[in-house]
């Protein structure tokens, strides 16, 4: 079997992520679908989280910082009634609420409007930032707990789309370094409930939005995975000049 030749591609491909796959290993996949010798991606999603993954190939991976420092919006599910140790359902149950919960919608949007605007937040401990060196989320899978500051960002809107139950569904549109599984914990505190995430869906990243995205069976289906890269023309008036 001839071993496979990479080549120099520049441009932007915008993935919607499946569930299931960690940032990096959607990335390798559009990797070795285009053969493209050098790429990154614009910003992690947690494996369990869907939608817009930017990879940016050649050249444009030194633009891979400008967007990780852009605005983002998703859509969030919160179940209420359990608070776990990671902010998501993938975590250790911390706390729980034993009584029947009652909300409606007024309270909610009351508590959801609470959070708009400069916030601050506590990183989570399963998150990627580094304590000596480290991720914070090696220390979490060995029971290790390390201070961690709080961070200033800005939440520029929440917007409530369904109460149902104990599952509450919203679409944030927040500034970088928002971790939505916090903003889910925190929603989850005031409320009085306790929360978590059960999904979460990333719908822009910058001026890019998922219904330009391919999603990743239909790019490793294609005949020429390379058409589904974004044209260089639209990359200039949409995001920079060159």
């Amino acid at each position: 079997m001839s071993k496979k030749v990479f080549r120099n591609l520049d441009g932007f491909i915008l993935l919607d992520k499946p569930s299931g796959l960690s940032s990096n290993i959607a990335l390798q996949k559009v990797r070795h679908a285009l053969e493209a010798s050098k790429a990154g991606h614009a910003g992690t999603l947690d494996p369990f989280a869907t939608g817009l993954l930017v990879c940016c190939l050649g050249k444009y991976t030194k633009f891979s910082a400008k967007l990780i420092d852009s605005s983002k919006s998703y859509i969030a599910t919160l179940k209420f009634g359990e608070e776990t140790d990671s902010g998501d359902f993938t975590g250790n149950v911390l706390s729980k609420f034993e009584d029947n919960i009652l909300m409606n919608e007024d309270s909610v949007r009351s508590i959801l409007n609470s959070f708009i605007g400069e916030i601050t937040q506590i990183p989570p401990m399963y998150s990627a930032i580094k304590y000596k060196g480290i991720p914070l989320y090696k220390y979490a899978r060995k029971g290790i707990e390390i201070n961690r500051e709080p961070r200033k960002v800005n939440i520029y809107d929440i917007k409530l789309l369904s109460l149902k139950n104990n599952y509450l569904v919203i679409e944030v549109f927040c500034s970088k370094g928002t971790y939505i599984r916090t903003l889910a914990q925190d929603i989850g505190r005031k409320s009085g409930f306790f929360a978590h995430l059960v999904e979460l869906r990333r719908l822009s990243v910058g001026p890019f939005c998922i219904n330009q995205a391919i999603n990743l069976d239909s790019l490793l289906l294609m005949e020429e995975p390379t058409n589904a890269m974004l044209d260089e023309n639209k990359i200039s008036t949409i995001f920079f000049k060159l």
